[in-house]
């Protein structure tokens, strides 16, 4: 339901004022009883997918589970039969097989009008051989693909030293922690027994050959491949051994207290599974703690065709609590709001103080910061921490001598964590190696983590509000915004979609580090987002815009996005009729709870590929946006 409200640009400062607070009632209300927020973190049915594949590749799938997925799974079906990516995108052809596969788990008939949509699909897009390696890999293990044609990750890897290119810690931290315990599983080739065959997905007809990267490491790499091939069926046994050991090892340490790996499902599921194969029993404590930890990470609801189970990726509460105080501070509510305070010391309690895979690269450096999830000491990132140094600058709290120290060792590890060109990634430092993106292995999502415009804008912003022992931070950062802008005056936006996201990070850090709002960098921004204005006053991308440029900027409004163009806008000292239309927009659709309803995806795990929907963007990125344009106007 959505409250009506008057539009007329006259009225925008007013209308404004009681949507905002009517949002921040709202953000209020949904604060968790120990302090933190949460909101949902939703994906596409990939993952519910391979949950249920995962749990009948170690034998503990149940009838109830199966079926209260599979309800999810059919839920998210077009009317073409296919799966998306994302809400409204393009059919995808490894999401769609997936969906199918699971579906067929539950017991769907090939014969279901449903079924039978998606296998026409799949089979008139190439059939299994031209799904992602991720995909065959989990229909190798029922003997649906062969382990014959996937390329090879040998546990090896695992001797590379850390300067020898393409060891483990050139790829990200995400794709670090999914490729060590996939070598296991590589190494062991399982192929359980195939509860049902997949005939029916086999192509008709010539099929058009995948594409080939012609660049000359893709092609070295290839004929690698093809070397590891011929070793990987007579390794140097005592080699593999070891290695395979030293591999369960590095997993094993990197379990956190949840009983996850790096807060998100690849690396959690495959590391129990290689461990499984590793001969680590069901009832082990490692294996039974990572299973149990799922539990934190699925969803039942209940429905008119019964309950739905699904499984979030990852879960985002020092993000969305960071970003929450943030959303208030601009609301303008007291720093000292018990609230407020609350969440604080929930943050406070939250610093992460071990030394992570981060320090691989800055071994010298102290750790300090925070991570995205409950539990993920291994990995924190420079991106939560700068949002919620800037929430804690805000807030009050008991003990400021605590806060105070806490908030100095953020700054210390965010400024060593810069990487040599002046930005920063969100969790290592010079994670920039090319060679990962080349490899046959490699050809879904990133695979490193070099800085982007997003993260450093954030650090910009937070180190602009620090002290001057900060400056040079500063000053880097910025001068690796003004080197990265786009031709057409937007921001590329890493980890929200996408150049307004980018734009909506860059231009309020630019000022806030003194940059003049006249700057020419700052001018094309602004033209920028008055081009990709809609007219019904809103701002929108479509998550195509990571593959084909000429979506930049283009795609229905949404409560996020238009809330990242305003910031920008009014962070360049632009008023007038096109700001209190953008103002406009967000008051005539707010719903009766005091949010947005937001259908799209706008965040990004990896462009192009993986999308995410964060149920808490479409309440406090609004409220940031109206708490600044309210001030503006009074």
């Amino acid at each position: 339901m959505t409250v009506t409200v008057r539009t007329e640009a006259g009225h925008a400062p007013d209308q404004a004022k009681d949507t905002l607070d009517r949002a921040v009632a709202h953000l209020l209300s949904v604060q968790s009883d120990v302090g933190w927020w949460k909101g949902e973190l939703e994906t596409n049915v990939t993952m519910d997918a391979e949950d249920l594949l995962f749990r009948e590749f170690l034998g503990i799938r149940s009838a109830e589970q199966t079926e209260q997925t599979a309800r999810w799974i059919r839920s998210n079906q077009r009317e073409d039969g296919t799966w998306a990516s994302f809400r409204g995108g393009p059919a995808e052809l490894s999401t769609t097989v997936e969906a199918y596969v699971a579906l067929k788990l539950a017991g769907d008939s090939p014969d279901a009008e449903h079924m039978q949509h998606a296998a026409a699909f799949i089979r008139e897009h190439g059939g299994v051989p031209h799904t992602r390696v991720f995909t065959r890999i989990w229909l190798a293990l029922f003997g649906w693909a062969s382990w014959d044609e996937l390329p090879v990750m040998p546990p090896e890897l695992i001797y590379f030293p850390k300067w020898f290119p393409l060891n483990v810690y050139d790829f990200a931290c995400w794709a670090r922690q999914t490729i060590v315990p996939l070598t296991i599983v590589n190494a062991f080739r399982p192929v359980r027994k195939s509860p049902f065959p997949l005939d029916e997905l086999a192509p008709t007809g010539f099929v058009q050959p995948k594409p080939v990267d012609t660049d000359p490491w893709s092609k070295f790499f290839r004929t690698a491949d093809k070397a590891l091939h011929v070793y990987s069926k007579k390794p140097v046994q005592p080699l593999r051994r070891n290695a395979m050991r030293r591999a369960t090892q590095w997993i094993i340490q990197r379990q956190e207290a949840d009983g996850g790996w790096g807060g998100i499902q690849p690396p959690w599921v495959y590391s129990l599974m290689a461990l499984h194969l590793m001969g680590y029993p069901l009832n082990h404590p490692v294996m039974a703690q990572g299973i149990k930890g799922l539990d934190g990470f699925t969803i039942w609801e209940d429905t008119p065709e019964g309950t739905v189970r699904r499984f979030e990726a990852c879960q985002s509460p020092v993000w969305d609590t960071g970003l929450s105080l943030v959303a208030l501070r601009d609301a303008g509510l007291p720093h000292d709001h018990p609230q407020v305070v609350k969440a604080a010391d929930w943050l406070l309690d939250e610093e992460i103080r071990e030394r992570g895979d981060w320090a691989v690269r800055r071994p010298n450096l102290e750790p300090g910061g925070w991570a995205f999830e409950f539990a993920n000491d291994y990995y924190p990132d420079t991106d939560d921490t700068a949002e919620v140094v800037m929430g804690l600058r805000y807030a009050d709290h008991p003990d400021p001598e605590r806060k105070a120290a806490v908030l100095g060792r953020a700054e210390v590890w965010t400024a060593g964590m810069r990487s040599k060109d002046g930005g920063w990634g969100a969790f290592d430092a010079d994670n920039t190696s090319m060679l990962p993106l080349k490899l046959p292995f490699c050809d879904f999502g990133a695979v490193i983590d070099p800085p982007s415009a997003d993260v450093t804008a954030h650090i910009v912003e937070m180190f602009a509000e620090s002290g001057p022992e900060y400056r040079d931070q500063v000053v880097e950062g910025v001068r690796w915004l003004l080197r990265n802008q786009e031709p057409d005056g937007s921001w590329f936006g890493r980890w929200g979609a996408n150049y307004i996201y980018g734009t909506g990070a860059v231009v309020p850090a630019l000022v806030l580090a003194g940059v003049d709002p006249r700057h020419s960098a700052i001018r094309r921004a602004v033209r920028w987002l008055y081009k990709v204005q809609n007219e019904d006053g809103g701002w929108g991308e479509d998550l195509r815009s990571y593959v084909d440029k000429s979506w930049a900027g283009k795609g229905d409004s949404t409560a996020s996005q238009t809330a990242w163009a305003l910031m920008a806008l009014l962070a360049a000292g632009e008023r007038g009729p096109a700001v209190d239309r953008g103002a406009a927009w967000l008051a005539s659709r707010q719903n009766a709870e005091g949010g947005w309803d937001e259908p799209q995806f706008t965040g990004t795990g990896f462009p192009g590929d993986f999308y995410i929907k964060y149920h808490m963007y479409r309440i406090v990125f609004p409220i940031m946006a109206l708490g600044r344009y309210v001030k503006t106007a009074a």
